[in-house]
């Protein structure tokens, strides 16, 4: 499993400067993902970023962070919009050149592990999943996520089979009886739950320094030589989310749920389990103002004691730059 998420970042790392930007700066490719509804997807369907941006936008979908990385590290992305921490770690561990510009979105509630009902485990019982069968995207929030659960109710991981699974594909190996406990969200997430329970709630997982949110990220050397455009993609990201939260939820949730690729239903209760924190709040000291940078820091030191990669930065301090959306700030 490590050796596989190892040469997965080292391979991504290994494509920096072997390619350029795959776009001019007439266009601009956005990575997202489906079934991952958010307030700025009612830009992307309305075409408010190309308005705002005077560029060409190209949304490109994605199962896990991890390949966002390595689509940043080609230059095939430019921005990856809601990739998830812990595969940011993995990757700027590594040695790609990453930065962390904004907070997308917080959802201790919308990623989760699911055990399988028919075996009677929950938290009281947890170490019943010592042998078990484990689906499981490596290298993200999910992931984290199970390691950290795992370490709590101290159950020895490497009596388990662990298999790298995004989380659709996990959900449809989990209902035809193929995993023991399957990790994932969104969508995917909803429908592990039809066949079994979560281990920790949402507030439980916080209490033992579970973080779950997701980021906006880029390239360093791309942002730097487009600060203005990443500025505009992130002025039009807030507005849409001060937008849904002034009481435009109602009037853009079925356009964001067509975006996502959801019904309005699924669409709403997942919504509800989202936090969008405003501009202020983001450059406050709790995210990019210090909190971010180190929680990226004990995600790294969590995966290296965990041997999942081989070594962290000593500060990830570099990693977020918030200056981009203090600039957005102003626009």
């Amino acid at each position: 499993m490590n050796k596989k998420l190892l040469g997965a970042a080292t391979g991504a790392v290994a494509l920096l400067g072997l390619t350029s930007n795959a776009l001019a700066l007439d266009e601009l490719t956005v990575a997202y993902f489906l079934e991952w509804p958010t307030p700025n997807q009612f830009a992307q369907a309305e075409k408010v970023y190309e308005k705002e941006l005077g560029v060409k936008i190209n949304w490109r979908s994605f199962d896990a962070g991890t390949a966002m990385s390595a689509a940043m590290a080609s230059g095939d992305v430019h921005i990856s919009f809601s990739q998830g921490i812990p595969p940011f770690v993995v990757a700027t561990s590594a040695g790609q050149d990453l930065q962390v510009v904004d907070v997308a979105v917080s959802y201790s509630e919308n990623d989760n592990c699911v055990v399988r009902a028919s075996h009677e485990i929950d938290k009281t019982n947890a170490k019943e999943l010592n042998g078990k069968t484990v689906g499981v995207p490596l290298g993200t929030a999910a992931h984290y996520g199970f390691l950290k659960q795992m370490v709590h109710f101290g159950v020895d991981t490497s009596t388990m089979k662990i298999v790298d699974m995004a989380p659709p594909d996990g959900a449809a190996a989990f209902a035809n009886g193929n995993l023991d406990l399957v990790c994932g969200w969104g969508g995917a997430l909803r429908r592990m739950k039809e066949h079994g329970n979560v281990l920790l709630t949402g507030a439980e997982k916080e209490a033992l320094g579970i973080q779950v949110f997701d980021a906006t990220t880029v390239s360093t050397s791309w942002a730097k030589e487009n600060a203005e455009l990443l500025s505009k993609f992130l002025k039009v990201t807030a507005d849409m989310n001060a937008k849904y939260a002034g009481g435009g939820a109602k009037m853009m949730t079925p356009i964001i749920a067509k975006a996502a690729g959801m019904d309005v239903e699924a669409t709403v209760a997942t919504l509800n389990g989202f936090a969008f924190p405003t501009v202020e709040e983001q450059l406050s000291a709790k995210w990019l103002g210090g909190g971010t940078q180190k929680f990226l820091k004990e995600v790294a030191d969590f995966f290296v004691e965990q041997g999942t990669i081989d070594k962290a930065r000593p500060s990830y301090d570099s990693a977020v730059d918030a200056s981009y959306l203090a600039a957005a700030a102003k626009m």
